[in-house]
C-alpha cells in the first residue's frame, strides 16, 4: 500500500511529544518514506516541469508544521543561515542538494559578532532526507532546477532568522520572511 500524504501528516502530528517538542528524527524519516514510496505524489506535487518557487501544500491546524514543495531557478548557494526557533527537514524529489553544517564557537554576547567553523558538508541525492534543528546553521548549494519536499516547524514567514558570514565574523538578523525559501526566477 502506498503511503499516503495524509498518513504522513498524521504522523507528523504524532511525532509531537505531550510537551509539544517534535521527534525531528520521526519526521525526517516519515519524509523519507514519503518520497521513497509514493513517486506519484513526488510527480504531482515536486514535478520539474512545475514554475519556480515554492508552494504551501499543508498547514497542520493542531501542530503548525508545513509542508513546502520547492524547485530552485538555477544553481545558488545560500549564506550560511539558521531558521531562529524553527526546525527544517528537506526531502530531495530530484537533482540534488549540497547541504553544509556549521557550529557557533563564540557566545553570541557581541551584538552583530559571531564565529562560525564549517562540521560536515553531504550531499542529498533523490530520496534521502535531512535535518535541521531550531538555530541550527547550516547553508545548501541547490543545483540547477532541484526540487525537494520541505517541512518546517513554523511559518517562516513569520520568525526572525540570522545570517551568518565567516569571512568577516559576523551575523545579521534577518526580519520575518527571509528564510522561507520564497526564491523566483529573473523577470
Amino acid at each position: 500500500m502506498t503511503y499516503s500524504f495524509e498518513t504522513f501528516c498524521a504522523d507528523n502530528r504524532r511525532a509531537y511529544g505531550a510537551d509539544g517538542v517534535a521527534d525531528l528524527e520521526s519526521i525526517r524519516l516519515n519524509l523519507e518514506r514519503l518520497i521513497r514510496e509514493n513517486p506519484d505524489f513526488v510527480a504531482r506535487e515536486c514535478n520539474p516541469g512545475d514554475d519556480y518557487g515554492y508552494r504551501e501544500l499543508y498547514t497542520d491546524p493542531e501542530k503548525g508544521f508545513i509542508v513546502y514543495s520547492h524547485k530552485s531557478f538555477g544553481g545558488r548557494t545560500s549564506p550560511p543561515h539558521d531558521h531562529g526557533a524553527s526546525w527544517a527537514i528537506y526531502g530531495q524529489a530530484w537533482n540534488a542538494t549540497d547541504m553544509t553544517e556549521y557550529r557557533r564557537l563564540d557566545d553570541g554576547a557581541q551584538d552583530g559578532r559571531a564565529r562560525i567553523q564549517r562540521t560536515r558538508a553531504y550531499r542529498l541525492e533523490p530520496g534521502q532526507v535531512g535535518k535541521f534543528g531550531p538555530h541550527d546553521i547550516h547553508q545548501i548549494h541547490f543545483e540547477d532546477d532541484a526540487g525537494f519536499i520541505r517541512v518546517t516547524g513554523a511559518d517562516l514567514f513569520e520568525i526572525d532568522t540570522l545570517t551568518y558570514e565567516p569571512e568577516t565574523d559576523s551575523v545579521t538578523v534577518i526580519g520575518a520572511g527571509s528564510a522561507a525559501g520564497g526564491e523566483q526566477p529573473p523577470d
